[in-house]
């Protein structure tokens, strides 16, 4: 029976089958493992998650009976692909399942930042809400506006399905364009000179790494309409935090909502301290339909890598 080192507690349904499958160590704690390299001594492979830095420091100090890494993730920017691949590791990820529920959450902090959700629930658990009122934490329309989505992958594209149901003109932008059956629609941009200009919203799905390193930065920030919407489900990496912060403290944005976070699960304090920011604490995929579908996922690559075959979840 191969051993299966498990660096967070995962699901009840995923670790049981993995402790049927495997000489599994598994792990009570939902914090990053320590000492993984010894941790892993004798393993045959490794799950990780966001968070869990697999640089080429680990990698290259990882046992040579690995012989697969699994993220429990979609995005692998937390992995060094290239020095696992240098050793003779397959990484397999958990793309696909988690599209509808990070989605979902996209959605949930557009709404939310438009509609003030955030300030209003704060209002009423204060013991501060004193009846309705014609002025009253006004916000603004979701539907009829022009969405912009940078990074039109399986995430963004479920988004726009989902944005079609509030009558949402959709605009992306991506480094190609895709193909009409995956458009549906949506307006195809090819730089940020014409796309910034529509975003009355803008939600970010593309993913981390140097290219898109603070992506959001002042200058495009500036390009955007005044009052526009931003959300973030993707990778904090992807915002420059000082110039969205203080857009925010301007009402150049008017609001935004963020599921991800720079270096979470610190963040930027000064987020705390505005109300026209909704903070989630990176709930992407958080149902247990989605994490019990990754979980198996990931699974099913690690048995494929050990067992000789390619699977389809293989990051290449």
């Amino acid at each position: 029976m191969p051993t299966l080192l498990v660096t967070r507690r995962l699901p009840p349904a995923i670790e049981a089958r993995a402790a049927k499958a495997f000489d599994a160590r598994l792990t009570a704690s939902d914090t990053p493992m320590q000492n993984v390299a010894a941790q892993a001594v004798g393993a045959d492979a490794v799950i990780c998650c966001p968070g869990d830095v697999f640089d080429a420091k680990l990698i290259g100090a990882l046992p040579d009976t690995v012989k697969v890494i699994g993220t429990f993730s979609v995005g692998y920017d937390h992995v060094d692909v290239a020095a696992a691949r240098a050793r003779g590791i397959a990484v397999v990820n958990t793309p696909d399942v988690l599209s509808v529920a990070t989605a979902e959450c996209a959605m949930l902090l557009i709404l939310a930042a438009a509609r003030r959700a955030g300030e209003g629930e704060r209002l009423v658990r204060s013991g501060g809400w004193a009846g309705w009122a014609p002025t009253q934490l006004m916000g603004t329309l979701v539907s009829g506006r022009r969405l912009g989505i940078f990074g039109l992958g399986r995430i963004g594209r479920e988004l726009a399905r989902m944005a079609h149901g509030f009558n949402m003109e959709i605009h992306y932008h991506d480094v190609a364009r895709m193909p009409p059956e995956l458009e549906s629609g949506a307006i195809f941009h090819a730089s940020d000179s014409t796309f910034l200009p529509i975003c009355d919203v803008l939600s970010l799905h593309a993913p981390g790494g140097a290219g898109t390193m603070h992506w959001l930065n002042a200058e495009r920030i500036a390009a955007m309409p005044r009052g526009a919407i931003v959300a973030n489900a993707a990778r904090g990496t992807l915002v420059d935090d000082t110039a969205l912060i203080a857009a925010l403290r301007t009402g150049h944005i008017a609001a935004a909502g963020l599921d991800v976070y720079e270096g979470e699960p610190r963040m930027n304090p000064e987020y705390r301290l505005l109300e026209n920011v909704v903070l989630l604490p990176h709930l992407g995929s958080a149902t247990t339909e989605t994490r019990d579908a990754m979980g198996h996922l990931v699974l099913d690559g690690i048995d494929a890598v050990l067992g000789g075959r390619t699977p389809g979840n293989l990051v290449k």
